[in-house]
């Protein structure tokens, strides 16, 4: 009887990982000819895209059976992506995996993204198997191999290379690492060891985690390859599966015949086409649905069979699961967890003339396949904003666009991605009462744990509030990603409970309950402000770096001033390798600085790990320059009825007018709606000893501006709520009195103004020229690139900083550049960072615990203007800048610029 077992084959790029699954096929028949990605002829990497990059992009699956004398085995073999960008993928697919394949380059050894999915595999509980490839070309022995991954990855790592023959040595290493099979050995005496372990028995270790068999060969020329397949036969077993049905959704895209598929394996019972199913979300927050199963596809590469009926262990597409997405499970399966998510957020920009809102459709169907990409529209609307890993995820995903929908896109300079979450617990109120409208919210907000994104609850009787009401509040709250108040990113890592809520029953619509409780989301982050209490969060990572100890020490230093935490110090002969967390913006940037002074023998492998604190919380809000109170689009104010229509009421205020109790309790248990507790101005206590009441009164401008603006945002609430208002006066003031009729000389005086005017406007830009230009100057760079310079530097290195300046001021007034010139933090100890205004230049002083070249490499990043040029001969810098669309200028030849210069300014003068 066959058996069932899903594989997926991982490695780092260039081990050979499609080259062995290519061999794989071929040897159990599945192929007539072996094909290579480089050749663009393999069975898995067929797509066009991966065949021109040469390198795994898309996960893949294909089927084939090992066949043997007493037993076969039907494999599932799934290809996954070994480029660190496209870990997301990779991970996606270990929720279906019994076993793993782990491909190691014999000739480049073990790479850090190796020791990244042995890891993942390990927290995972997914038992591996290892494939040490390219032996042909290597010069290293097994032995020293199989040291390597029992010291660097932990790998409990056993040669299999003669399995068949059960050497003395074999089983000694087997029970060295099994005590199931060391108890088998010594089960009884006069019984050779050999003969009392079963391949069964070798299978339990194997499945346990307890071994990881180890083979050796050569994908390209075959070799080792029937040893493998043999191998896999004789040590894996089936999974257990339940009689009740489960799966579990890895992987969704669109089929050539516009079919959506969602791919997934079957993890218990049975399913049939035309099958009622349940889909349950991986967001805790979606509700579950039926749906049914209208095809079931067995695919092998891009071809595919259609069956009837599928059971427990098979992996296949089907179709008819609406907008399903990978993590989402059917039927009694638990969804999946993944943890690696994109954490640069990149602008989508069109085509000339292509309307963005037909982007934002085709970026969306990309979304509904790769949910990481996040396709969304930017806080004010005006742009297509997705989130990627990197820079070649960034190109794979223009070349994707292209193929698929015809047009090419470019993007802009990538950002952080930055989140928001509370560090208390506050009770945000919600009042909307206009005039015949009526909804009051009340929503307990307190800290989630890290990476539990946001959590609704609810806590109020039915008595209270009806269920359909209850249910429209929890819909709001789900519906939008609720931005925080520091710097306007997504809110995360809350728990928010329904605490208490009021409706009319002739006047409550379901907008009026929309604006309640957005509003009283945004109430309980501005008391979270106010306290100090709002935290920003950027994502973190693990990482591991392996450089030769004498570099060591420089490396420690770096990651003490990127705020990393060193979590391991391992050194082994010359060479270290330093474990720990860190912020992921600073790592990623240091990858190459790592390369650049270890002269290219330093290695890093990342592997985020959520988010956690800001490390420099403070710089991220100012330079965001975001204000909470100025959101119209997202208020924390609330809305009350009068006599006249309505007031705005602000947040720290809401307190005082709100028709419910308070459900938080204030301090010395006071309740925050009775007679001896009000909300001052601030929104502290007042009327009690300690509080906080400050002037009590507004004066009567500000009153007046108040009124003002609440007129102008009820309109704007009416215009967002229930579509726009009418206006009848102007409608009819627009038919009574028609625009006149002109003549034809005066239509002519006005092409004639109107063309006066825009010459005017073509001349005034032209005179303007490059004044939009900035040139950001590497400071340190340039003075010790020229002589005159440097040799002042030796004896006064202020008088070099000073002499430098001086010359860039007549530059930048010669040339009307704007010009900023960065230098390390030497002029301050311990060094907090300064920027002074130079007559027309900027002169930038880094704080202690950044380097200028981190600093370059962000204003490069973030600049709004039309053309930049950095200026240094640091290859890491110019390399960084260029990804981000600057130009670069070596410090030698801008020296000779600013000769140039100065001799034209002496000419004229």
């Amino acid at each position: 009887m066959n058996r069932k077992i899903t594989i997926g084959i991982l490695a780092h790029v260039d081990a050979g990982k499609t080259t062995l699954s290519e061999a794989l096929l071929y040897l159990t028949g599945e192929i007539k000819k072996p094909g290579r990605v480089d050749h663009g002829d393999s069975f898995l990497d067929d797509d066009k895209i991966e065949q021109n990059r040469g390198i795994t992009i898309f996960s893949n699956q294909a089927r084939f059976t090992i066949e043997g004398d007493e037993d076969s085995v039907d494999v599932t073999l799934i290809d996954t992506p070994g480029h660190v960008d496209f870990q997301a993928e990779t991970e996606r697919t270990l929720s279906v995996l019994d076993y793993a394949l782990i491909v190691i380059s014999g000739s480049e050894g073990i790479q850090p993204h190796t020791r990244t999915l042995y890891r993942m595999l390990k927290e995972r509980g997914i038992p591996a198997f290892v494939f040490v490839n390219k032996m042909d070309i290597t010069v290293k022995d097994k032995e020293l191999l199989i040291d390597d991954l029992r010291d660097s990855m932990g790998v409990e790592a056993v040669d299999f290379s003669d399995s068949s023959e059960r050497t003395d040595e074999f089983i000694d290493e087997l029970t060295l690492y099994s005590t199931a099979l060391m108890e088998a050995a010594l089960e009884s005496e006069g019984t050779k060891a050999q003969a009392r372990i079963s391949d069964g028995q070798i299978a339990d270790a194997v499945s346990a985690g307890e071994i990881v068999p180890v083979m050796f060969g050569s994908a390209l020329k075959t070799d080792g390859i029937r040893e493998l397949l043999e191998v896999l036969r004789r040590y894996t077993k089936a999974s257990g599966y339940g009689k009740d049905f489960g799966a579990v959704i890895y992987k969704t895209t669109t089929a050539k015949d516009g079919e959506r598929l969602c791919f997934l394996k079957i993890t218990g019972g049975e399913l049939r086409v035309k099958d009622s199913v349940k889909v349950r979300s991986a967001d805790r927050n979606s509700k579950s649905y039926e749906t049914k199963i209208n095809q079931i596809r067995l695919y092998s590469g891009s071809k595919y069979i259609s069956v009837d009926q599928a059971g427990a262990g098979t992996v296949c597409a089907v179709t008819g699961l609406g907008k399903a997405l990978p993590g989402d499970s059917l039927g009694q399966e638990e969804p999946a967890v993944y943890s690696t998510e994109p954490f640069m957020v990149y602008t989508v920009r069109g085509p000339a003339g292509k309307d963005p809102h037909d982007v934002m459709k085709d970026m969306q169907m990309l979304t509904s396949e790769d949910p990481a990409l996040h396709a969304d529209w930017s806080a004010d609307g005006s742009e297509i904003e997705m989130r990627l890993m990197g820079q070649v995820q960034l190109e794979i995903l223009q070349s994707v666009i292209k193929s698929r929908f015809g047009y090419e896109v470019s993007f802009g300079s990538g950002s952080v991605l930055y989140l928001e979450t509370i560090d208390g617990t506050y009770e945000g109120v919600g009042h909307f009462e206009p005039l015949r409208h009526y909804a009051e919210v009340h929503l307990i907000m307190e800290p989630g744990e890290r990476g539990s994104g946001i959590v609704i609850t609810s806590e109020v009787p039915e008595d209270e509030l009806a269920v359909n009401w209850q249910r429209l509040i929890m819909t709001h709250l789900q519906e939008k990603e609720h931005t925080g108040v520091l710097t306007g990113a997504p809110l995360t890592d809350v728990k928010i409970t329904l605490a208490a809520g009021r409706a009319h029953e002739k006047h409550t619509m379901g907008g009026d309950f929309r604006e309640a409780t957005y509003r009283a989301v945004r109430n309980a982050l501005m008391q979270a402000k106010r306290d100090g209490k709002a935290l920003l969060l950027e994502p973190w990572c693990e990482f591991e770096i392996e450089l030769p100890a004498q570099s060591a020490g420089r490396a420690i230093n770096d990651l003490n001033h990127m705020g990393a935490s060193q979590e391991g110090l391992e050194q082994k002969e010359d060479t270290a390798v330093i474990r720990g967390r860190a912020p992921s913006a600073l790592t990623a940037e240091y990858q190459q600085t790592l390369v650049s002074y270890t002269s290219g023998t330093g290695r890093m492998s990342m592997i985020q790990s959520g988010y956690d604190i800001c490390h420099n919380a403070d710089e991220i809000i100012e330079e965001t320059g975001y204000e909470a109170e100025r959101d119209t689009e997202n208020p924390a104010d609330s809305v009350f009825v009068n006599h006249k229509g309505s007031d705005i009421v602000p947040w720290d205020q809401v307190t005082e007018h709100m028709h419910l109790a308070g459900v938080l309790k204030a301090e010395r248990g006071r309740d925050m709606n009775s007679s001896d507790w009000q909300a001052g101005p601030d929104g502290r206590a007042a009327g009690t000893k300690d509080g906080a009441w400050t002037d009590g009164e507004i004066d009567a401008k500000e009153a007046e501006r108040r009124r003002i603006a609440a007129e102008k945002e009820l309109e704007s609430i009416f215009e967002r709520t229930y579509g726009p208002v009418r206006k009848r006066h102007y409608i009819e003031k627009k038919e009574l009195y028609p625009a006149p009729e002109i003549s034809e000389e005066e239509a002519a005086r006005n092409a004639e103004r109107n063309a006066q005017i825009k010459a005017r406007h073509e001349k005034k830009t032209a005179e303007k020229g490059d004044a939009g230009t900035l040139i950001l100057v590497d400071g340190y760079n340039v003075i010790f690139s020229d002589k005159h310079l440097k040799e002042l530097a030796d004896t006064d290195i202020g008088s070099a900083r000073d002499s430098l300046v001086e010359r860039l001021i007549n530059y930048a007034g010669y040339t009307g550049f704007k010009v900023s010139v960065i230098f390390d933090a030497y002029k301050v100890v311990p060094g907090d960072g300064s920027r002074e205004k130079h007559s027309i230049v900027d002169v930038i002083y880094t704080a202690a615990n950044e380097s200028a070249d981190i600093r370059i490499g962000r204003m490069a990043g973030k600049a709004k203007e039309s053309q930049i040029y950095v200026v240094t001969s640091d290859e890491q810098v110019q390399q960084n800048v260029w990804t981000q669309g600057a130009l670069r200028i070596s410090s030698r030849e801008f020296i000779e610029v600013l000769k140039h210069t100065e001799e034209e300014i002496r000419s004229m003068l």
